[in-house]
């Protein structure tokens, strides 16, 4: 714990530092803790620190610590990886943020899995920011019509975008193409101002060009067990 404490502390100043540095609010901005490959046990841990916010690629990995930590009734899971559509139910089950909404196809399983009474999901159109047709997102064309796929479904809210940059190219010039992304869809649903981007790496570039939720794993976590 005290490892981990630590490592959350000097994570948490570098947000800040790179926030000011911008003329930004910290307080702006949501720091997402990753806990890929790491159990439940290490969730409940950052929960005493603090953390309220929690995210997960593998829906198996989701389901089965949201089911785990379900007495922790103020954390936010949130569903950062690529949804295979025939898993839409699970995920809507264990998140209440999904970041990669990234065809129409995932956007109405999502939408057909609520239930009665069930909260309104909260979604991010994710966007591919290469060339890669391959790469996880939206190619930058289909933006709109996602966008208003989503905002005309029943139990989605749109809230804004989501976007992972490139591993060949600078991320201070995805991440402001990825700005420029952002207002398109705030042309469709004005109040969908949220930008999910930056990790370790990058999140510095992602704050300067209006990241809103920054996606942090092993700077936090520690080292990553093996994969189960």
């Amino acid at each position: 714990m005290p490892d981990l404490a630590q490592r959350l502390a000097d994570v948490d100043a570098r947000i800040g530092e790179a926030a000011r540095a911008v003329g930004r609010d910290p307080g702006e901005l949501t720091r997402i803790v990753v806990t890929k490959f790491h159990p439940a046990t290490l969730v409940r841990e950052l929960h005493v620190l603090g953390v309220r916010d929690v995210g997960e690629n593998r829906q198996q990995e989701l389901s089965g610590k949201s089911a785990d930590t379900a007495d922790l009734a103020d954390l936010t899971w949130h569903f950062i990886g690529q949804a295979q559509t025939n898993k839409a139910r699970a995920i809507r089950r264990a998140a209440r943020v999904v970041h990669s909404v990234d065809r129409a196809r995932l956007a109405d399983a999502l939408d057909a899995a609520a239930e009665p009474g069930d909260p309104m999901l909260d979604a991010l159109v994710q966007i591919n920011l290469t060339e890669d047709p391959g790469r996880g997102g939206v190619a930058p064309e289909g933006i709109e019509a996602l966008a208003e796929r989503i905002a005309a479904s029943d139990t989605l809210r749109l809230r804004g975008v989501m976007a992972v940059a490139p591993l060949d190219e600078q991320p201070a010039a995805a991440f402001e193409r990825l700005a420029g992304y952002a207002e398109r869809v705030r042309a469709v649903v004005p109040d969908a101002t949220w930008i999910s981007a930056g990790m370790t790496a990058d999140f510095a570039e992602a704050i300067a060009s209006g990241a809103t939720h920054l996606r942090i794993g092993s700077a936090i976590t520690g080292e990553r067990p093996p994969r189960a």
